[in-house]
């Protein structure tokens, strides 16, 4: 609105009221005082330009316009429908209301002016709007609409376009929820005449923020017990706002009891109390606690479970390798599966037991420092070892399936949860056993001896050989030294041939004890399958190794020849011819002397020049 120009002689006029009538005076008047007092009267009124906002007094109201009194020579009007609520669709303007209105156009000689006030709210806004972006200051607004790329704000009836990325400090994960909601807004770009705003509301934000923050930063000390509101849940922790400062309140801080995921503690929006735990100013890092404002529950832990106590308490998760389990809220203690079961089998947990499932254990160890309680199931049940000590002693026979088949031994079934090893060396006494497959399948039924059962080592030693006697403890008696007995060559060597005496029974003729001559393949003295007469030069049990000798036997019988040639009696030449005669006769079934020929046969056998002798030989 323009200022009131004074009169030429500076003397201020009594102004007259916007819509008042002229003031009447009392007494009689004539028409020049009534002419005079008019022509004093529109002297005194402004004069108005187009385009400039002023304000005035409703006089009427028509069907298709508002009259209003601006304080100028003459009466403006204004459209009807400038006065129409957006939401109601009613006119909503009474004689006597105040408002602002734009002169648009002055038509004197109509006795008039157009007035807009709806131009005059557009044109206020917009110098609204360009002060609030020249002096960088937030303004009202509202709201309306989410759109593609961002959403609507109602600025007193002008639009304005706000980005999605500048509606909140954080990502917005539902709009509607901003829908309607009436917040200041900063105005980020501004342009009157392509009628153009963009603003921000995420601006706004960041600096009560930073104003906050700073004032809360001066203020922390670790050790403060403050309140604030949860903004953001994440895996490890939440986010609290304590006034313009983010701090991280992490899962383990959160409760002395286990908390599987921080959703399952607050949520969102909750009003929490917690306290700082630490503090770094140059970082601007804090550090919040909730459990700290509560007793710590690990306090005298080790008075109220001392080792070797029973306990009761609730499983609370299972992992690979154990069970936690609830002792009180805040303590948990862990069962290892190895302490779950007396079996040496490999099981799983959640084979043994189940989440929420009350168990009682063993308190084994506590550890203070680190918060950890070591329990024990299998120890509140009797040891199924030290039973089997008494149910089994060496000795008894027990049958069994073969569960397992490795290749030192077999695996046979004693008990649920009991297997008993029948190592390779106890399969049997006499055969090589190169793999327990080539004897046994799974699922065979066996029959065993219990050889020894070691608790404390959770041993259960089978023999199967043991069923029968050791035919090697009977070797020394059968086979002594000097005796002659039959084999059959089943193997040769570099160093000599193996003989088989019985099943299972072998003895090893050294090379050396193969011939009386020099012998350098085995092979030319013997081969695989011959039956042979050999002497037993040595027998050890223990070592199950029995010498025997080739060339013992044929020295001893060419002794004997020669013993018995030399027993016979003879005198001469004639006593010598009929020794020959009669060894002939035996290998030959026929007299050999009917004459003298048969006597110069034996005497062509006996010359030594006729070379026959090496045939006979």
């Amino acid at each position: 609105m323009v200022e009131e120009k004074k009169q030429p002689n500076d003397q201020p006029k009594e102004e007259v009221k916007t819509g008042e009538k002229p003031i009447e005076k009392s007494g009689p008047t004539t028409s020049e005082e009534t002419f005079g007092a008019l022509f004093e009267q529109s002297m005194s009124r402004k004069h108005f330009d187009e385009g400039e906002i002023v304000k005035g007094v409703v006089v009427s109201v028509e069907k298709e316009y508002v009259m209003v009194d601006i304080g100028d020579k003459c009466e403006g009007q204004a459209p009807i429908e400038d006065f129409r609520d957006y939401a109601s669709h009613e006119i909503k303007v009474q004689v006597g209301d105040q408002i602002e209105v734009l002169v648009e156009q002055r038509q004197e000689e109509r006795g008039g002016i157009l007035l807009s006030k709806t131009k005059a709210e557009w044109k206020r806004m917009w110098d609204l709007f360009e002060q609030a972006y020249k002096k960088q200051t937030p303004i009202l607004g509202r709201i309306v609409e989410h759109i593609k790329g961002g959403y609507m704000v109602d600025l007193g009836g002008v639009q304005a376009f706000m980005p999605g990325s500048q509606a909140d400090t954080r990502p917005v994960k539902n709009p509607e929820e901003l829908m309607g909601k009436e917040d200041m807004f900063q105005v980020l770009k501004f342009n009157r005449k392509r009628v153009n705003v963009v603003v921000s509301r995420r601006t706004v934000m960041e600096r009560k923020y930073k104003d906050q923050r700073d004032h809360t930063l001066s203020g922390l000390e670790e050790g403060m017990i403050i309140k604030g509101k949860v903004k953001n849940i994440t895996e490890y922790g939440a986010f609290v706002d304590i006034g313009g400062v983010d701090g991280l309140l992490h899962i383990t801080d959160m409760s002395w009891k286990r908390v599987g995921h921080p959703g399952e503690f607050i949520k969102v929006g909750d009003d929490v109390e917690v306290k700082i735990l630490k503090f770094d100013r140059i970082t601007e890092k804090v550090s919040l606690g909730m459990k700290q404002l509560e007793p710590d529950p690990w306090d005298n832990v080790d008075k109220k479970y001392p080792v070797g106590t029973i306990v009761s308490g609730k499983v609370t998760n299972l992992m690979d390798y154990g069970a936690f389990v609830e002792l009180e809220p805040g303590v948990e203690g862990l069962v290892h599966v190895t302490e779950m079961s007396w079996s040496k089998k490999r099981i799983m947990p959640n084979e043994v037991v189940q989440p929420a499932q009350i168990i009682e254990a063993k308190v084994l160890d506590i550890d203070l420092q680190n918060r950890k309680i070591s329990l024990g199931m299998k120890q509140v049940i009797p040891n199924p070892w030290e039973l089997l000590t008494e149910k089994y002693p060496p000795g008894s026979r027990i049958r069994g399936k073969v569960k397992n088949i490795t290749n030192f031994g077999i695996f046979v079934g004693v008990e649920e949860g009991i297997d008993g090893l029948v190592h390779i060396s106890d399969l049997s006494w006499v055969k090589k056993v190169r793999h327990p497959k080539d004897l046994f399948k799974k699922g065979d039924e066996v029959e065993c001896v219990v050889l020894d059962v070691d608790p404390d080592r959770e041993r259960f030693s089978l023999g199967i050989k043991q069923m029968e006697a050791d035919p090697w403890s009977l070797v020394a008696g059968k086979y002594r030294p000097g005796t002659r007995v039959a084999g059959k060559v089943v193997s040769i060597t570099d160093f000599g041939a193996f003989v088989e005496l019985e099943q299972g029974i072998e003895g090893l003729i050294h090379i050396s004890e193969l011939s009386d001559e020099q012998v350098k393949d085995p092979k030319d003295v013997v081969q695989v399958g011959q039956d042979v007469r050999v002497e037993v030069l040595s027998v050890d049990p223990q070592e199950k190794r029995i010498r025997l000798s080739l060339r013992a036997v044929a020295q001893k019988e060419d002794e004997a020849q020669m013993e018995q040639y030399k027993s016979s009696e003879w005198d001469g030449t004639s006593k010598l011819g009929e020794i020959i005669q009669r060894k002939l006769a035996e290998t030959k079934g026929k007299d050999l002397f009917p004459g003298d020929s048969g006597q110069k046969a034996s005497t062509d056998k006996l010359n030594p020049d006729s070379g026959d002798h090496k045939k006979e030989g």
